[in-house]
């Protein structure tokens, strides 16, 4: 399979349930789904699961993953300090296009104690389905490696 139709996620224990529906939700559309975890609602650092996805799209090794956390906000940042990930933390759908339209966002964060499922799947979709528009954006988002 393509590294287009593969995606690595991760979750801390607070976001282990919709990291695990989201997982089922990507297979089901036909995606391999690299699992860098963690497997349960134990306690545990979230910051050890957003290096490895973030390592991941940072080596190239695959070009989108998705992390979750309570809130979102200790994983994006965390992935971003990474060369070439652009984590963005979205829980609308507006902000998930523009993240992928004029940012080329490569890993969508999302805060599992903020969203849905439902709304999670649409973010997720929304994500997917959005191709980044280059042209002007893509001088912006090569200066942030700089």
């Amino acid at each position: 399979m393509g590294k287009d139709r593969s995606i690595i996620i991760g979750s801390d224990h607070a976001a282990y349930e919709l990291k695990e529906k989201i997982k089922t939700y990507l297979l089901d559309m036909g995606y391999h789904v690299e699992d860098a975890g963690t497997n349960s609602t134990a306690a545990v650092n979230y910051v050890e699961y957003g290096k490895k996805v973030a390592v991941a799209v940072s080596d190239g090794h695959y070009l989108k993953g998705i992390l979750l956390c309570g809130t979102g906000l200790g994983m994006s940042m965390t992935a971003n300090r990474f060369p070439h990930v652009r984590a963005a933390l979205c829980s609308d759908i507006f902000s998930v296009k523009m993240s992928r339209l004029h940012n080329d966002s490569n890993i969508l964060v999302l805060g599992g104690r903020i969203v849905g499922d439902i709304l999670a799947f649409a973010l997720v979709q929304t994500w997917l389905d959005t191709e980044f528009e280059g042209g002007r954006h893509l001088e912006r988002i090569q200066t942030i490696d700089m």
